[in-house]
């Protein structure tokens, strides 16, 4: 992992080495019981959920900093989140054991952490973990100091192996307290460093051409050509990446990236990953050919794939495409919807406490439902086997091929495949709904709501239906009405009609955008207006002095033992990529200057990182793309300004920003109204070509520029 320092910790080579090789515990505690804890007063549905543990568990807070400093006790914290499936395993196994608890109660101050909620807490501590073991996961379990810094972090353990973890620990910290001392305080220094602002010296001013084509080299070699995505036992969706490589497509016309884009998309949408009944994806897969999930959904994965296939199904029309946009949207409104615009978090992996259950099927449940048509159809279709494709006789429904694909190899008409498979699916998805379903988060993230509002938007370009803007813009009045403060700030989640948290830098990050987006959709003013305030306020609240970057957490929050930044891209692109983009597009629709040299400096900064593994820069790599080939600046004026904007943004120009109206209320918009006409002018570092008025000559001038086959057109000042 980028950034990561050796580091020795003495802890490690001391008592604690034997812990994870331990299988348990002589002369265990008594068991207690506690019948409700304190827990069951938070706001998470994750915490709540762990309410009747006999732990005597602490929300995050001073309450608890304060109890273990008092008694000199270490803290356990504890990290999860609703829908994780190996969560709520730890939870029945350990967390709700008598006897476990008796040794947590005892020796340790105990600390539960919804990850969704509190990510600054989760980044520093899964730190922890990756510096110690060279990886993490979920859940995350911890051991810190009283004062917070931690000496210990692992994830999944079996309860005895866990009591012995703390028995270890409980004896080290009586016997050797000062060894924990020296791993903490190695380990935070460590933590501290990681995304360092000291690693992060301009590296890069003017970007070429060449230097975004070199970044392929060291980016083609992880690519899974065969089965799509990255090489490797587990596969993730990862759509910033896909949204990354469809521009370089764009840009460069390498059909190689996007045979490499399609192939990934089509196994997705094929695979068990999707719900081929109720659609939308779960979170990854445990094989590499995208056929075995992990059942839990969350909104920010399919909120992203909605976008992702939206921009492809632009660039290669595709049936399979436009029904996964629309299956997935339906999904979402269906099962995640908190009824006032915006949508709750995510659904859990498991059901009646089984992984998959809801989502599975055996042949005699299929017999139960559909008649012999149907049932041979959909065996075929979904790869049924008798005795399961899955494990103790389960079935996940998948695909091997595209319907026209699957007509074509088993010679049936259209007509005939299509409506037997309709009413198949109908009767599956009604017998499913009478299942116990799986529970629901039912909290609301600001950045998670703002990246639905860019879902909706992308939807509607794609595929132009009206509803999907109506929702966008109900998502972000949602948004605005719980989540803005008066002063401009943020809260981070909104449940049961209360919102709270102060926002982190990716709520700033991804909210701006979607408002940037809405504008260059609507060519309403208000919604950049409202951008560039939530931009002023990141700008005084996150910015770091030292470097273009901006802390994960605002100025305002109590500082933790290490204030961090997010500078990669992962399952959803950095904060500060986000805002390195946001910056720029503001600058040129604002003519700021202030705002296009920080974004160039972020950029700066982050070159080389990038040009060393690009899959884990890959939003960065769009932003160097743009700033190589340059963007487009599309000024769109007059009283039929909005309609041809539409119908121009119906082409994937991922390079173009748009902006226009009847209102000459921006920089580049002055002078160019003409009374009775609707002109477009297509426009590059402020010098605009000779205004047209047919969308497809405005898109004829972008492939000139784009190609580098541009023809003689008069420069129009």
């Amino acid at each position: 992992m980028i950034f990561l320092k050796k580091i020795r910790f003495p802890l490690l080579t001391g008592l604690l080495c034997t812990i994870i090789f331990s299988t348990g515990c002589k002369n265990e505690p008594k068991e207690e019981e506690v019948k409700e804890n304190r827990l069951a007063g938070a706001s998470s549905p994750y915490l709540r959920g762990h309410a009747d543990n006999p732990v005597d568990w602490y929300e995050w807070g001073d309450e608890a900093i304060e109890k273990a400093k008092a008694e000199d006790k270490p803290i356990i914290i504890s990290v999860g989140y609703a829908s994780c499936h190996w969560c709520h395993v730890m939870e029945r196994e350990s967390f709700m054991d008598s006897s476990v608890a008796a040794i947590m109660n005892r020796d340790f101050i105990s600390i539960k952490i919804d990850r969704e909620e509190r990510p600054d807490i989760d980044k520093i501590y899964m730190n922890a973990a990756q510096l110690l073991n060279g990886n993490g996961g979920w859940p995350l379990n911890a051991v810190a100091l009283p004062n917070g810094k931690p000496f210990f972090a692992g994830t999944y353990f079996p309860p005895e192996e866990w009591k012995s973890v703390l028995t270890q620990i409980t004896k080290v910290y009586k016997e050797d307290k000062q060894s924990l001392v020296e791993t903490a305080n190695a380990l935070t220094e460590g933590i501290k460093s990681t995304n360092s602002i000291t690693d992060l010296e301009t590296q890069k001013n003017n970007i070429t051409e060449t230097d975004y084509l070199t970044l392929l080299k060291s980016w083609k070699p992880r690519f899974d050509t065969e089965e799509g995505g990255y090489q490797g036992e587990q596969k993730f969706p990862l759509p910033v990446n896909w949204d990354a490589l469809l521009q370089h497509y764009y840009l460069t016309q390498d059909e190689e990236v996007l045979q490499m884009v399609k192939t990934t998309l089509d196994k997705m949408a094929r695979g068990g990953i999707y719900d081929q009944l109720g659609g939308g994806f779960s979170r990854y897969t445990t094989d590499p050919e995208w056929l075995i999930p992990h059942f839990e959904k969350m909104l920010y994965d399919n909120a992203q794939l909605i976008s992702v296939y939206s921009k492809a199904y632009k660039v290669t029309p595709s049936n399979e495409y436009k029904a996964v946009i629309e299956e997935s949207i339906e999904f979402v409104e269906r099962e995640l919807s908190n009824g006032q615009g915006g949508f709750y978090s995510s659904l859990n992996a498991d059901t009646d406490g089984e992984e998959g259950k809801y989502y599975i099927w055996t042949i005699d449940e299929l017999r139960n439902v559909l008649n012999t048509s149907e049932l041979e159809l959909v065996t075929k279709f979904y790869n049924i086997e008798p005795y399961g494709n899955w494990e103790k006789g389960n079935n996940i429904l998948f695909r091997q091929f595209s319907p026209e694909e699957f007509t074509r190899k088993e010679g049936m008409s259209n007509n005939e495949f299509t409506s037997t498979l309709a009413t198949a699916k109908e009767k599956l998805f009604k017998s499913r709904q009478g299942r116990n379903q799986p529970t629901v988060d039912n909290k609301s993230l600001t950045s998670w709501n703002a990246l639905m509002v860019d879902a909706y938007l992308d939807a509607f370009l794609a595929i132009g239906e009206p509803r999907y803007l109506e929702n966008a813009i109900k998502c972000a009045e949602f948004i605005d009405d719980k989540m803005l403060r008066s002063d401009s700030g943020l809260y981070r989640s909104y449940i049961d009609g209360e919102s709270g948290i102060n926002a982190f830098l990716d709520d700033y990050a991804f909210l701006s955008r979607a408002y940037i987006n809405l504008y260059q959709v609507t060519f309403n003013i208000q919604w950049l207006e409202k951008a560039e305030k939530l931009m002023l306020y990141a700008i005084e609240h996150f910015k770091n002095d030292e470097s273009s970057m901006f802390f994960y957490t605002s100025d305002n929050d109590k500082n933790l033992v290490a204030r961090k930044l997010e500078l990669d891209d992962n399952v959803m692109p950095s904060s500060n990529s986000v805002m390195a983009h946001n910056l720029f597009v503001l600058g040129t629709l604002l003519e700021n200057q202030e705002y296009l040299t920080m974004s160039e400096e972020m950029l700066g900064q982050m070159y080389n990182l990038v040009v060393e593994d690009p899959s884990f820069y890959a939003n960065w790599t769009k932003l160097i793309g743009t700033k190589a080939f340059g963007a487009y600046e599309v000024a769109i004026v007059g009283k039929d300004a909005r309609q041809k904007n539409i119908s121009m943004q119906r082409e994937y120009l991922p390079t173009s920003i748009f902006m226009g109206g009847q209102n000459e209320n921006l920089p580049l918009l002055e002078k160019k109204l003409v009374e009775g006409k609707t002109l477009i002018y297509v426009c590059q570092n402020k010098t605009c070509k000779y205004p047209v008025s047919l969308v497809k000559e405005a898109i004829h001038i972008i492939e000139s520029y784009r190609t580098g086959r541009e023809e003689k057109i008069s420069i129009w000042n």
